[in-house]
């Protein structure tokens, strides 16, 4: 089944729009929250919560205070989708 690229493109960027949301809904419930938990809550790989609080840093959103092991996510802003 060939999908056209301009639905599969949009398809791609609704799923990480959710996936974004909730993770950042997790982080305001436990700014303490790991890596590892995100990805066994949002069911995607360790590496695909990386790269999605890579995108969340570089846009403002959140920002990690304290070190690696024991610091803790702050939401700087949300951006209203609505």
């Amino acid at each position: 089944m060939n999908v056209p690229q301009n639905v599969q493109k949009e398809t791609t960027q609704k799923t990480t729009q959710k996936t974004t949301q909730k993770i950042i809904e997790l982080i305001k419930e436990n700014g303490a929250i790991t890596r590892s938990e995100l990805a066994a809550e949002v069911g995607i790989t360790e590496e695909g919560v990386k790269w999605q609080l890579n995108q969340l840093k570089n846009n403002g959103i959140i920002k990690r205070v304290g070190a690696d092991k024991g610091g803790h996510w702050e939401i700087i802003e949300t951006k209203d989708k609505s």
